[in-house]
């Protein structure tokens, strides 16, 4: 089944929501705690609630290992450093939406899946909204911020491919997976990179706390569980195309809690992906 149902592209565009809040809400995380401390803390979050769901799967534990460091805590370690250096949020959302192509061009050269002329031209006129608002000075002004954020993007889609080539681990059992298998690696970082205290903990406001948990329940425990069960359900070129919509609902967000700072080209640029 290639085209989305109805129910599934609801439930698609309630994710990307889910997804174009969290990026402000993790802005807000991230300049109160360490990007890479604030990604394990996400993950270890995540860890003790989904402790239940891990399952041995015969045969398919090393390839789950590679989706889980791609998908888990590499990518969204680059990600938060990224947001963490950003001077606006807009920037970011619109830099991670880069994996989207990366996904469509990688599913199709490691999955052998066929994208039709009527689905590229979704792909590129999503992309060039894209690339309208890519242009924008506040983008370019981002240099190091964009450079993680693209990073992220492209491991965030060899993710994708990754765990679309599992096979019978539903949606939770991956997430539990994906969160244990990133504690060590978070971990090591954080303390190599980053050298936290109890003192870092300790300095942690309330809001702090919130867009951790709100990052870690909604973004991931709804919003990528969900999203791993469309993905095992269509076609990666089928899924990855809508969540285009995450940079415009992005920045939309942050212009009205942040107060970033909307550009005419930022403006025309979300209503091309919108349309």
């Amino acid at each position: 089944m290639s085209s989305v149902a109805p129910r599934h592209l609801a439930l698609l565009v309630g994710i990307t929501l889910i997804w174009g809040l969290n990026l402000v809400v993790s802005k807000h995380g991230v300049a109160e705690c360490p990007p890479i401390l604030f990604t394990l803390l996400r993950f270890a979050t995540l860890a003790a609630i989904l402790a239940p769901f891990l399952k041995i799967h015969r045969g398919q534990m090393s390839p789950l290992i590679v989706a889980a460091v791609l998908s888990g805590g590499l990518n969204f370690a680059l990600m938060f450093v990224g947001l963490s250096l950003a001077k606006n949020v807009s920037s970011v959302a619109i830099a991670g939406q880069l994996g989207v192509p990366f996904t469509t061009l990688l599913s199709v050269a490691l999955l052998g899946e066929v994208v039709r002329w009527r689905r590229w031209s979704g792909v590129a006129l999503s992309f060039a909204g894209i690339l309208v608002m890519g242009f924008d000075p506040q983008l370019l002004q981002n240099g190091a911020s964009v450079g993680f954020v693209i990073a992220a993007a492209f491991v965030g889609a060899l993710g994708v491919i990754a765990v679309k080539r599992l096979q019978g681990i539903k949606p939770l059992e991956l997430q539990a997976w994906f969160a244990w298998i990133s504690l060590p690696l978070l971990a090591t970082l954080s303390f190599l990179i980053e050298r936290p205290t109890w003192q870092t903990l300790s300095s942690i406001s309330y809001i702090g706390w919130l867009a951790m948990a709100y990052t870690a329940l909604a973004a991931s425990l709804v919003g990528h569980t969900a999203f791993y069960y469309l993905v095992q359900r269509y076609p990666v070129t089928s899924v990855a195309p809508l969540t285009n919509l995450s940079p415009v609902f992005s920045v939309v967000f942050a212009v009205l809690i942040l107060h970033d700072q909307l550009s005419a080209r930022l403006a025309v640029g979300g209503a091309i992906t919108l349309l």
